[in-house]
């Protein structure tokens, strides 16, 4: 049993940078319409199509475009308005097509090209989107969502376009997309159009008719299969629940309703289209998650109402739908759930720390750095933000983006003035700090007290070593009395304050609160913790122990750092080490607390392999005892006291 502080599935990232290598040779278009005709046949799960794409060549005398499309459809032709052939050229590694033009492309005179493709989407085949399944056709259902490239994409996530989409399925099926939806004679063709630009394409191939769930005044059509039917209410009553606390921050919805399409194992947990929102099994689950939910209806604003001008401003769109998690997280369980999130979440920004937000096309899309870095990273910026300028001016700026860019791209900078318009206040600086540099200052404090007339006062400087940081951190001081706050704006390496106290000082505390992205030793064992298990994810075990070993240097008493080593030297069989780890854990800080629990449970399991069952069911017992039922602790204890564990047959 593997106990992860947030769950995170890493993707292995190939050829990492490719993409924005192959931007750099491209010639930059401008989509801006694109006009669909697929038919789908799940017998076959084959998809026949034409793609009508209309552009404007951003510069002129370019004699060549490119598209992105899967690999597992035929391109059959290229042809311009003429009905010409274009030459074409594919390239496997970063499914790509590039297109040779006869005569050069003039600026702003707008081309249009009709491609002509087919092909079986399976859900086995190579995903762009490396590991993630984002197109199938099965017998029953289908989904064919924008990331899949299931049709000629152009400046992936930042160029918008009007589209229309038209589908024909077998009788017994029905489409569901995003946009204004009609049926055409005969009942088998569905026809989808955007009126404003977005990214629109992403579909879903459904049976039956769907569940209508109305929660707080919003409608949700869920089409859920199988056993996941029975979740289509749970679902839609949370949907409600957290379109009514995202609309209080972001301002009216784009879509009154939601079409909620059920995928597959092995695409993403949710993918969020305008409108519409396609859930795997596993991201059903068992009841509603909040979470994912929170995450998934942020981007209805966030990445279909409006959207990076290109991949380097992905933390606007990836870092308030985290942020937003927490922000719901707060409005259920108040400033404790606050602060619980923002540990996490500032735990994971650290990991990644050899690029800035503001490079984040280096790294692969959906990969666990992209998300740390945009979305973790993005979320604490926000949270460090809303911290400086306060609720009432962050909650303004949120609608005001919402109002301004509504179907447009928008910026860093952009997000910048907003704030700046809302708040009254100059923020260049903070910005530069955060979405432009890698580092995070770690403070020290030096503080003198003295005795006045009038009670105390404290003299005192505070040290980081960021030459170009600057940024209000807030003092506590603790005294006999109250506790007095005081906000310092530490400005470069050294920054001095005094403050004055009634009752007298006992200590002084820096940032009590967490409000600042920075380091610390607690800091750096929590982040190679968490790096390591991001290597056991993988099966990288000898990286995972280096990392551990590091937040060890940092902390011997480490309980975590101890629990997680013991876990891979169970994964590989070490029992003898792992039980000594086990027990290290149990002598060490016990912070988290269910690593008591889950420490005997494991000594347990080791015990019942080693065929010692006296001490195994002793293990269990004292398990039992802590009445911990983290991650189903006492369950599983009880039902190993009933049975030994056996360990699955090893190659």
């Amino acid at each position: 049993m593997r106990l992860l502080t947030c769950s995170l599935t890493i993707w292995i990232a190939l050829a990492s940078g490719l993409l924005m290598a192959q931007a750099d040779r491209r010639a930059a278009i401008d989509v801006e319409s694109v006009k669909i005709e697929a038919n789908i046949d799940p017998a076959t799960q084959v998809v026949r199509a034409t793609a009508q794409v209309t552009f404007n060549p951003v510069d002129s005398n370019a004699y060549f475009a490119v598209f992105e499309l899967n690999n597992a459809l035929n391109l059959v032709s290229v042809r311009d308005v003429s009905g010409r052939e274009i030459g074409m050229s594919r390239e496997v590694k970063d499914f790509s097509v590039r297109l040779q033009f006869p005569q050069p492309l003039m600026k702003d005179q707008r081309q249009t090209l009709t491609f002509t493709y087919d092909g079986r989407l399976t859900g086995q085949e190579e995903s762009p989107v490396y590991g993630i399944k984002f197109a199938s056709i099965q017998k029953d259902h289908a989904y064919l969502l924008y990331p899949a490239r299931w049709f000629p994409v152009s400046g992936y996530t930042s160029d918008r376009y009007i589209s229309e989409v038209k589908v024909t399925v077998p009788p017994g099926f029905k489409v569901v997309s995003s946009g204004v939806a009609r049926q055409e004679a005969g009942g088998n063709t569905y026809v989808f159009q955007s009126l404003k630009p977005e990214f629109g394409g992403s579909i879903g191939v459904v049976q039956g008719e769907p569940q209508r769930i109305s929660s707080q005044g919003f409608t949700s059509e869920v089409y859920f299969r199988g056993d996941e039917a029975a979740m289509a209410k749970p679902v839609g009553d949370e949907i409600g629940k957290v379109m009514t606390y995202l609309t209080s921050l972001y301002g009216l919805a784009p879509s009154s309703s939601l079409a909620v399409v059920e995928t597959d194992a092995g695409a993403p947990n949710g993918y969020s289209g305008l409108g519409t929102l396609f859930v795997s099994p596993s991201g059903i689950g068992k009841q509603p998650g909040q979470r994912l939910l929170a995450n998934q209806l942020t981007r209805q604003w966030y990445g279909n109402l409006f959207s990076p001008v290109n991949r380097n401003h992905l933390w606007i769109t990836n870092g308030m739908a985290k942020y937003a998690e927490v922000l719901y997280q707060e409005s259920q369980g108040g400033p404790s759930a606050l602060e619980s999130e923002m540990k996490d979440v500032f735990v994971d920004a650290m990991t990644v720390t050899d690029a800035p937000m503001r490079q984040a096309a280096r790294f692969e899309d959906y990969s666990p750095e992209l998300f740390a870095l945009t979305g973790s990273r993005g979320a604490a910026v926000l949270h460090m933000l809303r911290g400086i300028i306060g609720d009432q001016p962050f909650q303004k700026g949120l609608k005001a983006i919402s109002d301004q860019f509504a179907y447009k791209s928008v910026s860093t900078d952009d997000v910048r003035k907003v704030f700046e318009a809302a708040s009254g206040q100059q923020l260049q600086g903070f910005f530069v700090q955060w979405t432009e540099s890698t580092g995070s200052p770690e403070f020290n404090l030096e503080y003198t007290i003295f005795r006045t007339q009038k009670g105390f006062r404290v003299m005192g400087k505070i040290t980081q070593d960021l030459d170009t940081f600057r940024m209000p951190v807030e003092l506590r001081i603790e005294t006999e009395g109250n506790p007095e706050t005081k906000k310092v704006d530490v400005v470069g390496t050294s920054s001095e304050f005094v403050v004055e106290t009634f009752g007298k000082p006992k200590r002084v505390i820096i940032d009590p609160d967490g409000k600042v992205l920075r380091l610390s030793p607690q800091m750096r064992v929590a982040v190679a913790i968490r790096r390591g298990e991001q290597m056991v994810e993988v099966g990288d075990y000898s990286e995972a122990l280096k990392e551990y070993q590091k937040a060890l240097d940092v902390n011997r008493a480490s309980s975590l750092a101890h629990y997680r080593v013991g876990e891979v030297f169970f994964l590989q069989g070490n029992y003898q080490s792992a039980v000594n780890e086990f027990r290290e854990a149990l002598n060490g800080d016990l912070d988290p607390k269910w690593t008591e629990v889950w420490a005997h449970i494991n000594m347990g399991k080791i015990f019942d392999i080693s065929q010692q069952r006296e001490r195994a069911r002793n293990e269990y017992t004292q398990a039992m005892r802590t009445k911990d039922n983290t991650q189903g602790a006492q369950e599983e204890a009880a039902k190993y006291l009933q049975k030994p564990y056996e360990r699955a047959e090893r190659n």
